[in-house]
């Protein structure tokens, strides 16, 4: 059975009747630029084939009730008007909900305090803001690094801009499941994984400003140039409300406070020298991350604008370089997931995602997937790991109306 299948089925298992519509949005491979968005900086993802599907109909109450096969089948309920009691998420507090409940509920309560009203409970299109039943499944890895939170903010999303007709555009929804998932789940993310959740598009990276959020798309190529590009998901799980990845971010905006600009997008390769002198150790090394790693998003964008997918490798290997040394977010079994994908043939290979676990890409041949997928199960099992999951993915199309 699809996850389109399941996110039906489950809907009519908890209401007796079939759903309004379903709607669905995509998980995201970032093909470089890791902990750059969050500093106002430049970010290349692509939406992935792996969907969340969220199926949604309007009920007769103010009530909103979500469930999902990923948690047991066991439905939260709430009203809508106790949301704003239930949120926003205190910093370093766990949510008043389940984690994935605060997901979709997250959502609504973003989109209710986005969308300007022309009275008591109404969209501006004069639409109550009534209660709904939304079913959610999925088939995006969890804890992977490849944004399933993100697929269940723009599923969830798109299925309530088009109940409640809000009439918001993807990029508003975007921001939207990044205001859940910052305040309602309480998770201090950026918006690169909303973006490009909402905005995928067939054989295209997106190249994000997350500064203006100006969005362009960029054909990767990866098919015509007789490539593949290789998900190794270490199964090591990580959450991005944890410690680690809140510290991360503290200390850029320590060492932008430092370099006295508003965020580390307005500090160049040439200030480093300076920085340096500046900041401690481990601050002035994140920094450095994350400015170089800017750096390399734009050559990588022009690289591949003038000579192809198959030029970014060594972009690639910096990257995750970078990630290990300088910003620490790396683990054994990505490092290992990286060195075997490398020493197999593979032209480029990087950990994904925001770290302490999830997955790594290779790019490789395409004829090279089953040689480089035994050569890191060999290492893996070698190192001691559990067996990773090993699946190509493409660049796909973002958030939209599955019935």
């Amino acid at each position: 059975m699809t996850a389109l299948q399941q996110s039906a089925e489950l809907f009519e298992q908890l209401t007796g009747r079939a759903p309004d519509g379903i709607w669905s949005a995509p998980g995201r491979v970032n093909l470089i630029g890791e902990h750059t968005d969050y500093n106002d900086g430049f970010v290349l993802p692509f939406a992935i084939p792996h969907r969340t599907y969220a199926a949604a109909g309007m009920r007769d109450d103010g009530r909103i009730r979500v469930v999902s096969t990923f948690a047991g089948d066991q439905p939260v309920e709430v009203a809508l008007d106790e949301l704003a009691t239930l949120f926003p998420t205190p910093t370093g507090e766990e949510p008043a909900v389940a984690e994935w409940a605060a997901y979709p509920l997250g959502v609504a309560w973003a989109l209710q305090l986005a969308t300007p009203s022309t009275g008591s409970g109404t969209t501006r299109s004069g639409t109550q803001f009534k209660g709904v039943d939304i079913a959610i499944a999925s088939e995006v890895p969890v804890g992977a690094g490849l944004s399933s939170s993100a697929a269940i903010e723009g599923a969830t999303a798109s299925a309530l801009n088009d109940l409640w007709d809000t009439a918001l555009d993807r990029t508003a929804l975007a921001r939207i499941g990044r205001r859940a998932e910052n305040e309602a789940v309480g998770a201090p993310t950026g918006i690169m994984d909303q973006m490009a959740s909402m905005l995928g598009e067939p054989d295209a990276a997106i190249f994000l400003d997350c500064r203006t959020l100006d969005a362009n798309l960029v054909q990767v190529g990866i098919a015509e140039a007789g490539l593949a590009i290789l998900i190794m998901d270490t199964r090591v799980q990580h959450s991005h409300a944890t410690g680690g990845y809140r510290e991360r971010r503290e200390a850029c905006e320590r060492g932008a406070a430092i370099m006295g600009v508003p965020a580390l997008r307005d500090v160049s390769v040439a200030d480093l020298g300076r920085a340096e002198k500046l900041m401690d150790d481990v601050t002035f090394r994140r920094v450095r991350h994350i400015v170089t790693e800017n750096q390399r998003v734009l050559d990588t964008v022009t690289t591949l604008r003038e000579r192809g997918a198959r030029a970014i490798g060594d972009l690639l290997v910096a990257s995750h370089a970078s990630m290990r040394d300088d910003f620490e977010i790396s683990v054994p079994e990505l490092d290992t997931a990286v060195d075997a994908a490398l020493a197999a043939g593979a032209i480029g290979a990087r950990m994904t995602g925001g770290g302490f676990g999830g997955a790594a890409i290779a790019l490789i041949e395409r004829d090279g997937v089953q040689a480089v997928s035994d050569a890191v199960t060999a290492d893996f099992a070698a190192s001691g790991f559990a067996a990773p999951h090993i699946f190509t993915v493409t660049p796909a199309a973002g958030a939209r109306r599955d019935t």
